[in-house]
This record gives structure tokens, sequence and C-alpha cells, in this order.
């Protein structure tokens, strides 16, 4: 085998050991001369609160900030679930080699043996001819011994030769692989760079924020969903939704539901954090049924129902570009993991853009 190979099989052996704002200045003005001590508990010169439609617009950037973050999440666990599956190949193919490599050993170790065999007695060594052989019975009857020796020469060249084209391939293949591993390596990296960009600049706005200030920025957020669940309910759609859960809807619905409280965390599948898809493929895994990871595969690849035929345990897909999942549990409400500095937690199912439902289980 040549040194490109060797080099191929020894990186693949390798892998498989190692997979394992809100501060604006305030406008400047001539100095009048000396100015009074400001009261106690009065506001500095030149500051002043956000008002309530500046806050609003805080709620706003902070959504598209945590936003953004969700959908470069949805594309780190992407590529850590292809990641994943390369690596589980790569390990198999080094698998492959080193048995490929034993095997040819062993051919060429038989072929050593009939060569010296046919220069004393004109035939293989009584192992390889039995190996080799299509019918051991004949052989091991002794009849037709010259014919099989010829047969069992043929079939050691074969043999040989086909060993050592397999292991071109699975060398080849491994190149392919490592390959891949290295683009997601890096395409990972970026992704998490994403994220991490994007919850920091959030968390600064947020930082920013006097005690009060994010007081009342929580009840305008709370307030923003109320009124997106109120508008859901008043189109009259608990009417007509009414499904009860499969045995393994109520069994993944019990496991999402008990998650309730633990904190969210990007890229994190539990049992101490999850993301949004994190909590519901462990959800759904519990109850025996494999789903995609991330919330837009889940959305691409599970049979999509009508929302007025949902029933808990079915997931709904948020946002245009489904960045967002939680679980369906009844009464128009949804489990799911919002976003960083946030809980798993129930919230009301219309409170978000929904893009639609998505049913995993088959039944």
């Amino acid at each position: 085998m040549g040194t490109g190979n060797r080099g191929l099989i020894a990186a693949a052996v390798t892998v498989v050991c190692a997979v394992t704002v809100l501060a604006a200045p305030g406008t400047a003005f001539a100095d009048p001369g000396p100015a009074p001590s400001p009261a106690v508990g009065a506001p500095s010169p030149g500051a002043s609160a956000p008002g309530a439609k500046d806050l609003e617009a805080v709620r706003e950037q902070l959504d598209r900030l945590y936003r953004a973050a969700a959908v470069a999440t949805d594309e780190y666990n992407a590529v850590e679930e292809r990641t994943r599956r390369q690596s589980a190949e790569l390990a198999a193919l080094a698998r492959k080699i080193v048995e490929g490599r034993q095997r040819l050993a062993l051919l060429k170790e038989w072929a050593g043996a009939a060569a010296r065999a046919q220069y004393r007695s004109g035939g293989l060594p009584d192992e390889a001819k039995l190996v080799l052989s299509d019918d051991p019975r004949e052989f091991l009857d002794g009849t037709g011994r010259v014919i099989q020796g010829q047969r069992a020469t043929k079939g050691l060249i074969a043999e040989t030769e086909r060993a050592q084209q397999d292991l071109k391939t699975y060398a080849e293949d491994a190149s392919t692989q490592w390959r891949r591993l290295e683009a997601n390596r890096k395409a990972r990296a970026a992704a998490q760079k994403k994220i991490e960009k994007q919850i920091a600049r959030a968390e600064k706005v947020e930082s920013e924020l006097e005690k009060e200030e994010r007081e009342r920025l929580a009840k305008l957020e709370r307030e923003a969903a109320q009124r997106a669940q109120t508008a859901w309910l008043g189109s009259g759609i608990m009417e007509e939704i009414g499904g009860e859960a499969s045995e393994d809807g109520r069994k993944a619905v019990e496991f999402a539901t008990a998650q309730v409280g633990k904190p969210y965390a990007w890229g994190a599948e539990g049992p101490a954090a999850y993301d949004c898809s994190g909590l519901t493929s462990r959800a759904w895994a519990s109850a025996g049924l494999a789903i995609p990871r991330t919330s837009q595969q889940q959305w691409k690849q599970l049979r999509q129902v009508e929302t007025e035929d949902m029933r808990p345990g079915d997931l709904i897909i948020y946002f245009e570009d489904a960045s967002h999942v939680g679980m369906y549990v009844g009464d128009g409400r949804v489990v799911h993991a919002p976003r960083p500095g946030r809980t798993v937690t129930i919230a009301g199912a219309g409170s978000m853009p929904i893009l639609g439902v998505v049913r995993p289980d088959p039944a």
C-alpha cells in the first residue's frame, strides 16, 4: 500500500481515538454657572430613564438579537449533527481499513506459503485450500485435489486483488470524510461565533438598563406575548382544536413538562439545560422516537398537520425561518425553551408567530 494511503489510514485510525444600548449622550449646552445640588434620588443632569416608547424599541432590538442567535444555534446544531454522523462513518471506515490490512496480510502469507508449496509439491497449503474452497466437503473427501488446488489458487489471487481494491476504496472514503469533518469543524466554529456575538450584544443592551427599566421591559415582553395569545385565541381556533395525544405523544409531553424551570443553553440537549429543539428532540426520544435535531429540520422533515388538527405532543414551529419550536401540551399552551437568560416554561401557544405544526409520531 502506498505512503499516501498509509497516511490516510493513520489519520482515520487517529480519528477513532479522537472522536470521542441604550445610553445616548445628553445634549450639550453652555455652562450657565454652578448648578444647584440635585435632590436625593433625582436623575443626573442630561440623563433620563427610557420612556415606554424607548423601551419598546429596546424590546424589539432584543427580540431581533435573540432571534439571530436562535438561527445561528440551529445552524450550529445542524453542523454538530452532521459531524456526529461523519465521525461515526469515519470510525467505521477506520475499522474496515484495519480489518482489511489484517485480511491482506493473511492472504499474502497464504500466497507465500503457496509459492513455497508450489515449488516443493505443486499446490497450495491445505489450510488455504480449505478456506478458499468452493466446496470444503470435496476437499475433505480428497477427491479432485488437483482441480481444487487450481481453484484455490485462482481464488487466492482474486481475493487478494479484492482486498487491495477494498483498502484503496476505504482509504479514499476516509480521506473524503476527513475533509468533510474539517469543513464542518470550521462551519461549527463560525456558527458558534455568530451565537456568542448576538448574545453578547443582547446582554450588553440589557446590562445598560437600570433595575426599574429591566422590570418594565419584562412587563412589556409579557404584554406583547399576551396580546399575541389573546389575538390567537380570539380567532376561535380553540373551538376546532380537540385532538387527544397518542400514547407516545403523552410520554413526550410528560418528559417536556418535567423540564420546566431548567435553563436555556444554546446547543444543549439536557439533562441540565436545553435549547428549543434540544428539548423537543429529547422529549420524543424519551418516547422511543428519534426526530431531527433542529427546528428547521423538524419543520422540513416531519409530517405537517393543520393547526386546528394538532394534539398534545405535536410541535409548533415559529417564525418564518422556522428558528424556534415548542411542544403543544393542550389547552392552548406550549412548553418551550425560550432563549438565553430564560428557563423552560409553559406559554401561550399563540404568543409567537406560528409558521406551522408538525407531528413526529406516525399514529
